[in-house]
């Protein structure tokens, strides 16, 4: 009988695992861990939530950064040519966690410049850091008043909230002729409680009647049992129901008020433009409607074209949701302000960015008001057939 042979394995010298750990710190890195910006580099923080409950939010706004990024890899400041590198962290979906990464960014990975979050609790979360470092920040969809507000290096591409909630109060009076709507708000979330609120505001103002709001009924992230708010809404009758709140949950809610006989319109907003919204619902969120930032059948730009050409050539075709086309733009108006500022100081291109005006991007034009906010157009969609289809333009 053979003997068994232990293998041990070989140790290497000192002074070569010092080598090999060297060599891997100087490894550009996507995911976070970089080393100082050495050479002609500049480097671009990403935080997004990558885990937990707005992962495909997160992954989709990546997804447009990314192709920017490989698209236009350099951007030349003050007469030379710098390699843009990305930086990300993952705020996993949590406020406490959205202010580490960005602490991280600033701290160990020395981003000049900050994109982000998908969802407007990370980035106002994160808005006293980035305040208090002095790194500027664009955010790509947060569309919550309170990020940009009193904050001088916060800024963003997407339209905000009060228009958005305008918007759809707008759509369910004029285009449903709703008297009186209920609102299921997700209460843990300040996009949602702020949209719900102008949405609230504005159609009062409509209908002049201060009780055209039946009731307003919350739910938490994460959520999956929706029966009691549903029990509670079905007894007042309504003639639509607003329900702005993450993808998830409310596919979850709308089939289960479907499942309940509950038939009236239900409208929301742009957060439920993710495949896991119809993947989800189903057959129970055909009909639904919504406001959203970009619609491919409307391109306006040769840039907007040339953004649709290169995603559809890497995607078999299909078309990008709004927050990747939105990513997509944030990371060309950042270059914008980089080559703009003529300098890697963050002040500069913070000022830079802030100057911002008739900049041309995939999903239109981006001038920045005086908050730092852009004023851009809303694109009414639906589900029909399993796909989102454009309905029409909301201009500002």
């Amino acid at each position: 009988m053979r003997k068994a042979v232990k293998v041990v394995p070989a140790k290497l010298p000192a002074v070569l695992i010092i080598a090999l750990l060297m060599t891997l710190m100087a490894l550009p890195v996507f995911a976070g861990g970089a080393s100082e910006p050495a050479g002609d580099v500049i480097r671009i923080g990403i935080f997004e939530p990558i885990t937990g409950a707005y992962a495909a939010g997160g992954a989709m706004e990546v997804e447009g950064i990314r192709l920017a990024n490989e698209l236009f890899p350099t951007v030349e400041v003050g007469g030379r040519t710098y390699r843009v590198e990305l930086v990300m962290e993952d705020n996993k979906s949590d406020k406490v966690e959205a202010v580490n990464a960005v602490q991280r960014l600033i701290d160990r990975d020395k981003a000049h410049l900050i994109l982000g979050s998908y969802g407007s609790s990370m980035s106002i979360a994160a808005g006293e850091i980035i305040k208090g470092a002095r790194i500027p920040a664009i955010g790509i969809s947060c569309t919550n008043p309170l990020v940009t507000a009193g904050n001088d290096y916060y800024f963003r591409i997407c339209f905000i909230e009060p228009f958005q909630g305008t918007v759809m109060s707008n759509y369910a009076f004029n285009n449903r002729k709703a008297k009186n709507a209920v609102i299921v708000q997700e209460v843990s979330s300040d996009y949602s409680v702020g949209l719900a609120r102008f949405f609230s505001d504005n159609f009062k103002l409509l209908t002049r009647n201060p009780n055209a709001i039946l009731t307003t009924v919350n739910y938490n992230t994460g959520d999956r049992d929706f029966t009691a708010q549903l029990t509670s809404i079905i007894s007042l009758n309504p003639e639509i129901i607003f329900a702005p709140g993450n993808y998830t949950e409310s596919a979850l809610m709308i089939k289960q008020a479907r499942a309940m006989g509950i038939t009236v319109p239900i409208i929301g907003g742009d957060t439920w433009e993710a495949p896991e919204f119809i993947d989800l619902g189903r057959e129970s969120v055909e009909g639904v409607v919504f406001s959203t930032f970009f619609a491919a059948v409307y391109t306006a730009s040769p840039v907007a074209e040339s953004f649709l050409k290169e995603y559809r050539a890497r995607n078999g075709g299909r078309d990008p949701v709004a927050v990747t086309a939105l990513g997509y733009d944030g990371y060309l108006v950042a270059l914008d302000a980089i080559k703009r500022a003529g300098s890697l100081d963050p002040q500069a291109i913070r000022d830079a960015i802030a100057k911002t005006t008739g900049f041309v991007g995939a999903t239109g034009t981006v001038t920045l008001d005086a908050n730092g906010d852009a004023t851009k157009s809303a694109f009414i969609k639906s589900v029909k057939g399993g796909k989102f289809v454009f309905e029409t333009i909301v201009n500002p």
